[in-house]
């Protein structure tokens, strides 16, 4: 056997067990976040934003306030059609820094070929919780001019997770370097005011492998109880709050104004405009409402757009201990 045989073959061994040593790192990968939804305890995550460029000095402070007190940061995918960093690159910057992301993924700005694509690719970066969005409209954000894809929506990309999870593509062709580990979730609104729509389209994100559920804004917490009782109920899926930091009243107006199936009541609107210090009156009301959804359901998503590092300071008014190890 000729000396470049033997080191070409040698070579190989050394490419095999370098790439068997990266799977295993993998996917040793801490799942904070799906050890405790899965074990039932009260689960807390946080909305991140990626940056409008590329330094992420930025959003990588914001979430270092983060660690200790959530199960996993958010990252948004295009939230609005607003243009910012791609969520997966996002994800894997916070990753690095020991804070475990939930990567969002919408359909609005990828074909099935590419949400395969980023999935495949965000489980050998190690990412494995997955929110499954169908995506904001594009005339809705600051690029009205551009096309949107919607190849696919978010029941049928809950569906197209679980293939790969099985170790299937979209055409039932198997995965020739093995099969993913990606832990889905989906979002729910339960204020929408079609009460057997919100119910047949859960249903259906639940057969399509939601293991979780993130709901959008609540400011209707009966409406909320009503959902958790008559259609959440039984599914052993865990429903997730949406609480809102409102800064201003001018802030929830906006948003009532602005946010479709929003509608922040006029006494919340008026208890700020009264307040000295709104923003505290603000961080006073989102602590009430974690406080209310820790009766009804099993965790809240948190969302303080540019002020995530306010999120601890709320949880502390709600009485919500820091993560115990």
């Amino acid at each position: 056997m000729s000396k470049a045989i033997q080191n070409s073959k040698t070579q190989v061994a050394t490419d095999k067990l370098s790439l068997h040593n990266y799977s295993a790192d993998t996917t040793a990968t801490k799942k904070t976040f799906r050890t405790a939804a899965e074990s039932g305890k009260f689960l807390i995550t946080a909305e991140v934003t990626p940056p409008k460029g590329g330094n992420p000095a930025h959003m990588v402070k914001m979430a270092q306030t983060l660690k200790g007190r959530v199960h996993a940061a958010n990252i948004t995918d295009g939230s609005r059609a607003v243009l910012r960093m791609s969520s997966l690159a996002a994800s894997a910057i916070l990753l690095q820094q020991g804070i475990e992301p939930i990567c969002q993924l919408a359909c609005r700005d990828r074909n099935r070929i590419a949400l395969q694509a980023d999935l495949m690719g965000a489980n050998a970066l190690g990412i494995h919780n997955i929110l499954a969005l169908t995506g904001d409209p594009v005339k809705a954000g600051d690029h009205p001019e551009a096309k949107s894809v919607f190849d696919l929506e978010s029941v049928r990309l809950l569906q197209l997770i679980s293939k790969l999870n099985q170790g299937c593509d979209a055409h039932d062709k198997p995965l020739t370097d093995e099969v993913t580990d990606l832990f889905a979730g989906a979002a729910v609104d339960p204020q929408l005011k079609s009460w057997s729509g919100l119910q047949r389209r859960f249903e259906r994100k639940i057969e399509a492998g939601a293991q979780f559920f993130q709901s959008q804004l609540i400011t209707d917490f009966e409406r909320l109880e009503k959902f958790m009782e008559q259609i959440a109920a039984g599914t052993n899926k865990p429903i997730l709050a949406g609480i809102f930091l409102l800064k201003s009243a001018k802030n929830a107006r906006f948003i009532n104004k602005y946010v479709p199936g929003v509608n922040i009541p006029e006494a919340l609107i008026e208890r700020l405009s009264a307040a000295d210090e709104p923003l505290l009156e603000g961080m006073k009301i989102a602590a009430e409402q974690v406080q209310i959804a820790q009766q009804i359901c099993h965790g809240v998503h948190m969302m303080a757009v540019k002020r995530e590092d306010l999120i601890p300071q709320i949880l502390d008014l709600a009485g919500v201990q820091a993560l115990s190890n």
